[in-house]
C-alpha cells in the first residue's frame, strides 16, 4: 500500500554514477545495491531511492545533477492532471516501475521538479529527515501542495525580506513537522527546487568528507530550532543536498 501524500523515495540523477556512489557512501554511510544495470541507495535495510544517470533530455535543457523526491499517490494519472491544472507541467509520460507501480515526473507552478508515484512504498526512509522547498511564491506553492497531498501547515518563522515566512508543514501519519517552504529562490543565484536533509551522526566529520571528496559546503553549519545542526552542500557533480545532525 502506498503512503499517500508523503515523500516515499529519493532518486539521485547524476552525471557520474560511480563517483556519486562513492561520495554518499563516504559522507553518509549509505550502501548501493545493484540489480542488473540498476542501482539503489540503502541506509541500513531501508531503501532510500535509485541512483540513475541524468537523462540526456534533461542535460540538453541545462538541468544540473539533482535529487528527485517521489510523493506517494493512489492515482498517478489523476495527480499529474491536477498539477497541470494548477499551473504546473508534466515532464514525462506516466511510466511503470519495477515494483509494479507507476510514476510521473512533474514541475510545480514555480518550477520545482518532483515526482508522484504509486506502488508498494510502505515505510518512508528515516535517512531523510527534512524537506525544504525553495520557491518564488510560497503562498501559491503551499496552496498547490496542500490541495494535491493534504499537507497541513504548522509553525511559521519570520525571516528577513525578501524571504519572509518560513512555513513548516506535516502530512498524514507523521508525528512531527516534515519540512518547510520559503521564498528562498528570490535570492540571487538560488533556483527553485526541493532540498532534502540527510541525517548524519557527526556533522563536522561529514562536512570534512564533503570537502575532501570535491563537494562544496554552501552554508553552515548552523543551529536550527529544536536543537539540531545543519549545513547545505553540493556534491561533486553539482547536486544540492543538506546534512542534519540532531
Amino acid at each position: 500500500m502506498v503512503m499517500a501524500g508523503a515523500f516515499v523515495s529519493y532518486d539521485l540523477r547524476t552525471t557520474d554514477l560511480d563517483k556519486a556512489e562513492a561520495f554518499y557512501a563516504t559522507v553518509v554511510g549509505w550502501q548501493v545495491r545493484r540489480s542488473g544495470d540498476s542501482r539503489a541507495f540503502f541506509a541500513g535495510e531501508q531503501r532510500v531511492g535509485a541512483l540513475v544517470a541524468l537523462p540526456e533530455r534533461a542535460r540538453a535543457q541545462g538541468a544540473p545533477a539533482h535529487w528527485l523526491g517521489h510523493i506517494g499517490v493512489e492515482d498517478v494519472e489523476a495527480s499529474a492532471r491536477r498539477v497541470v491544472a494548477l499551473g504546473g507541467q508534466q515532464l514525462s509520460p506516466v511510466q511503470p516501475t519495477a515494483g509494479g507501480g507507476r510514476i510521473a515526473t512533474l514541475k510545480d507552478p514555480q518550477g520545482a521538479v518532483f515526482a508522484v508515484s504509486s506502488g508498494s512504498q510502505t515505510q518512508r526512509p528515516e535517512a531523510i529527515v527534512w524537506h525544504e522547498l525553495y520557491t518564488t511564491d510560497r503562498e501559491r506553492a503551499w496552496s498547490c501542495y496542500a490541495e494535491l497531498f493534504g499537507w497541513k501547515e504548522s509553525k511559521t518563522l519570520q525571516l528577513d525580506p525578501p524571504i519572509g515566512p518560513y512555513q513548516m508543514f506535516t502530512w498524514a501519519g507523521a508525528a512531527q513537522d516534515m519540512g518547510a517552504m520559503s521564498n528562498m529562490a528570490r535570492l540571487p543565484g538560488v533556483h527553485t527546487h526541493w532540498l532534502f536533509y540527510l541525517s548524519v551522526g557527526d556533522l563536522e566529520a561529514a562536512l570534512e568528507k564533503v570537502r575532501a571528496l570535491g563537494g562544496v559546503v554552501l552554508n553552515g553549519p548552523m543551529e536550527v530550532p529544536g536543537g539540531g545542526r545543519v549545513a547545505q552542500c553540493e556534491d561533486p557533480q553539482g547536486a544540492a543536498f543538506a546534512l542534519h545532525h540532531s
